[in-house]
């Protein structure tokens, strides 16, 4: 059965690109959060439904000194909403299991994909039709360098 690692700062390949972990600032940007969930097809008078603030920090990050952003090059996951451009909010401290969406190290270099672990077999597969999935065989090691927790995607306008 292949392994699965989870890659520690200790373990990781020195020739990976050096990443840096999320800075925390301690200027908030809060934005209005309404409670009131719209509807796409008639305008609402969502004012009346203003909860509280939103940080996007708090939202996004849960572990601060193990969450790292990515930005996503390539088709691969369409699928699964992550687009060419997105970032990606990674978190190092989480386990990765089956159905996780991972960042993982092949041949010392980054991809993204779903993580497949069911009756011995690993696998990872993108969200993407046009991609084979990537299979693990006895004795072989996944590196998971981290889960994807979210992602932030920008529409052109």
């Amino acid at each position: 059965m292949p392994t699965i690692i989870s890659l520690s700062h200790a373990t990781a390949p020195d020739v990976l690109p050096p990443l840096q972990p999320a800075k925390h600032n301690s200027v908030v940007c809060r934005l209005p959060l309404l409670q009131h969930r719209i509807p796409a097809g008639f305008p609402s008078p969502a004012d009346d439904y203003i909860e509280n603030g939103l940080d996007l920090n708090t939202y996004l990050v849960r572990n601060k000194t193990a969450t790292f952003f990515f930005r996503v090059i390539g088709d691969s996951m369409t699928g699964a909403h992550i687009h060419d451009g997105d970032m990606l909010i990674v978190d190092r401290s989480i386990e990765p299991k089956h159905n996780h969406i991972v960042l993982a190290v092949i041949n010392n270099e980054y991809t993204v994909k779903r993580l497949h672990c069911q009756n011995g077999i690993v696998e990872l597969h993108a969200e993407n039709p046009a991609y084979p999935p990537i299979c693990f065989h006895e004795h072989e090691e996944l590196q998971v360098w981290g889960v994807i927790v979210g992602a932030v995607s920008k529409f052109v306008v």
